[in-house]
């Protein structure tokens, strides 16, 4: 029996992402939710920069602690 999965906010959950993605020092320019498919609530991380990335990875790494 396929488990239902609990409505959450897209917009809620992008403000959430961008606040702590900032928190590490990380910034995505093109976070946004995805306007094509507002059924799936789906949040377009977009394109990042080689340094971002590996910015992004040992935020990670650290389980995001500073």
């Amino acid at each position: 029996m396929p488990t239902k999965k609990p409505h959450v906010d897209p917009y809620a959950a992008m403000d959430d992402l961008r606040a702590a993605l900032a928190d590490a020092g990380i910034v995505f320019l093109s976070l946004r939710v995805d306007p094509a498919s507002p059924e799936l609530r789906l949040i377009e991380l977009g394109r990042v920069r080689a340094d971002v990335a590996a910015r992004l990875a040992r935020a990670l790494q650290r389980g995001g602690r500073g």
